[in-house]
């Protein structure tokens, strides 16, 4: 079966799309003011018992958020943008004030 244009135009998108890599700019949790906390409570997959949702893990831009549960976030790696806060449905990731030391 041959390939149609469109899938082929398919495949370049996906081939020019980069995965973020965890460490890729070295520890960078100490650039950050704030650090993301997850109320176990409201996340969806702990709820549920199902790995549903993600939504903190698919759009972490450091790749620093586990695909498992309950997720973890890895801190000495997150830079404490705060998008996974803004994706997650239910609200369950704040942001709280890094303590200086």
């Amino acid at each position: 079966m041959p390939m149609t244009d469109t899938k082929k135009d398919y495949q370049k998108i996906l081939g020019s799309v980069q995965k973020p890599v965890k460490g890729e700019a070295g520890k960078t949790g100490t650039w950050s003011s704030k650090k993301p906390v997850i109320d176990l409570e409201k996340c969806i997959p702990v709820k549920s018992g199902k790995a549903s949702c993600f939504n903190c893990w698919l759009y972490c831009p450091e790749a620093v958020v586990s695909r498992k549960i309950p997720p973890e976030i890895d801190l000495e790696y997150c830079k404490g943008c705060g998008i996974c806060m803004e994706e997650c449905p239910v609200k369950a990731i704040t942001m709280e004030e890094v303590k200086s030391v």
